[in-house]
């Protein structure tokens, strides 16, 4: 007879049908902890503000599976309204990533934002969530509670639950709370960065562990004073690649899938290309830089400015499958980290995708990163900085040369050698 399964209350904002890589950890943790004795028990948002959807991501619920939701308020709509954007706009990034400087409306939602809307502007789900919460546990008792943050709302209401039931927690971070990359972008008053960080240690001295992404946040987490800290770096999931064959375009491709917002953007790189196609006979003839998805329009903007229009193509955010067979069919990868003080710690969870697509990756991120270190290892490529044109100009003109001697690309190390 089989043993009873011990049971696991995950409590994540990032639920099917939202799309991009927010949503994965959760979901696959889910997908596959039956094979480890649990029992996921998933509370997350209904109607909740996605910044897109995939409805492929619903394929990978495991049959049976609780999903319990609890109405949710966002403050995009009306954010939407007020500054003038068009109803599907995305603007979930806008609150704390857009520079639009000019508009006073902008300045204002900001200032709300990160003043009223503590820890995140999930914040008002977080209080009906623990009633609701605290309600169904009487008559359906779980073992353990696991968050997944940001949003920290999931944090705090993890936190809220722990102190009333005393039930085991596990707290995930897939980015830190006051030390995250946009947390110095929020207009705070005093009062409201206390109140972060007064949430923050109380939320690190009542769980019983916490994960974090990579070795250099979990140093930086333990600052704080955190303990019982754990490194989970994200992965990748194999069923996600089975089926997918190599069959490249006959241009030297390369490609990011994903979001490219201000904080990301490549100015070394469009310098590069710009003297590349000048100076490299046949380079501009069959080299194409492939943007798929989200691209902020500061960003196309330099894209334009450099006269790029013909070597860069930007292309709408597709399904997921549909972004791995791209990445697949390319030539070389794209990855792009933040420019943040924390960008030497962040270790995104494309990287990982990059690697199972045994692509030769270009990343533009700290050297001597957490990520430098991954890429080194497995042969896959290195970081360079931002700034670093004359460096980003060899590494393209590397690839360039390989691909006319070649045809192809090789392919880097076995990334499992990691």
């Amino acid at each position: 007879m089989d043993k009873p399964r011990r049971k696991v209350l995950i409590i994540s904002y990032y639920w099917p049908p939202s799309g991009g890589i927010g949503v994965l950890r959760c979901l696959k943790i889910a997908k596959y902890l039956r094979q480890f004795g649990w029992e996921p028990v998933v509370f997350t948002a209904k109607n909740a503000h996605y910044p897109g959807h995939d409805e492929s991501n619903f394929k990978d619920i495991p049959p049976g599976l609780t999903v319990l939701k609890q109405p949710i308020f966002e403050p995009y709509a009306w954010y939407k309204k007020f500054s003038g954007k068009p109803a599907d706009a995305n603007v979930n990034n806008d609150l704390v990533a857009a520079t639009d400087a000019g508009s006073w409306q902008h300045r204002l939602a900001v200032f709300i934002r990160s003043n009223f809307f503590i820890p995140d502007a999930r914040a008002f789900w977080v209080k009906p969530s623990v009633k609701f919460l605290l309600h169904w546990l009487k008559n359906n008792p779980v073992d353990a509670i696991f968050s997944d943050g940001p949003p920290h709302s999931n944090t705090l209401i993890a936190c809220r639950v722990k102190q009333q039931t005393g039930l085991p927690w596990l707290a995930d971070f897939q980015d830190p709370w006051t030390q995250v990359d946009y947390y110095q972008r929020l207009h705070l008053l005093p009062w409201a960065d206390a109140k972060h960080r007064r949430l923050e240690q109380q939320a690190l001295a009542t769980a019983d562990a916490l994960t974090i992404v990579s070795p250099t946040w979990k140093r930086d987490i333990e600052r704080l004073g955190a303990r019982n800290v754990h490194v989970v770096p994200w992965g990748y999931d194999e069923a996600d690649f089975a089926g997918l064959h190599f069959a490249p375009d006959w241009k030297l491709t390369l490609t990011h899938a994903g979001l490219v917002g201000e904080d990301r953007n490549p100015t070394g790189l469009w310098q590069a290309l710009a003297q590349l196609a000048q100076t490299e006979p046949g380079f501009a003839q069959v080299f194409k830089l492939q943007l798929v998805g989200q691209v902020a329009p500061a960003v196309q903007a330099q894209i334009a400015r450099h006269g790029l229009a013909s070597l860069v193509e930007v292309r709408p955010a597709v399904p997921r499958a549909e972004a791995l067979q791209l990445q697949f069919n390319s030539q070389a990868l794209l990855l792009l980290l933040n420019q943040a003080d924390n960008a030497q710690g962040r270790i995104p969870g494309k990287l990982f995708e990059n690697l199972a697509s045994r692509r030769p990756v270009l990343c533009l991120g700290p050297p001597g990163s957490d990520v430098d270190y991954i890429l080194r290892q497995t042969g896959a490529g290195a970081a360079l900085a931002h700034a670093d044109v004359t460096g980003i100009q060899a590494a393209l003109r590397g690839f360039y040369h390989t691909y006319k001697a070649a045809g192809n690309l090789p392919s880097p190390t076995d990334p499992t050698a990691l």
